[in-house]
């Protein structure tokens, strides 16, 4: 059996016991989890080769979403996109979470402060320059690009905070983006 049958035949019979489990067979949806536990525990190992201790609290918290959002789950869809969906966005989340506490670790050497120090005027004239930009949006697209590429937030953060959904918010900052580029281009 070549790779592309295998993975065929673990979509198939996850598929299978997560719709058994929807519809009330406990026996099925236990099966499912374990069986997904093991295939999320390769997927997040293969990425997570340097944080190895992560992984486990990874693929439990991948689980208890996809639990919380099995209603969410189409069966038209291939299961596998949709819990390798799920399973990135914790994956980014972790990776956010771990690299803020990295930098929050870092010491400031003598000479990173007078870096800092010296670039504060640029950062201010970049700042203001990006805010003059922003304000050529309108403001539903200038708070989503606000959020997402210069606070730092999630699509899915940007989206409930601005009653949106994720796909709304993707292709508004793309479009404001779009937009700003060309007008930066034509000013330039």
């Amino acid at each position: 059996m070549d790779w592309q049958q295998q993975a065929n035949a673990t979509e198939q019979r996850l598929r299978t016991q997560l719709l058994a489990g929807l519809a009330g067979d406990a026996a099925a949806y236990q099966q499912f989890l374990g069986s997904l536990a093991t295939h999320l525990r390769a997927f997040f190992r293969r990425r997570l080769f340097q944080l190895p201790d992560e992984v486990e609290d990874l693929v439990q918290e991948t689980l208890l979403a996809i639990h919380g959002h099995r209603h969410t789950y189409r069966p038209q869809q291939p299961l596998t996109a949709w819990v390798h969906t799920i399973a990135r966005y914790k994956l980014v989340d972790l990776l956010r979470a771990h690299s803020r506490r990295e930098a929050l670790n870092d010491p400031l050497e003598e000479e990173a402060l007078e870096v800092f120090a010296a670039t504060d005027a640029q950062a201010l004239e970049a700042r203001r320059d990006v805010e003059v930009l922003l304000n050529a949006l309108p403001q539903r697209q200038r708070a989503a690009v606000r959020m997402l590429k210069v606070d730092g937030a999630s699509v899915a953060e940007t989206a409930a905070a601005l009653g949106m959904s994720e796909s709304a918010v993707k292709v508004s900052v793309h479009r404001s983006l779009k937009a700003l580029a060309a007008r930066f281009r034509s000013n330039g």
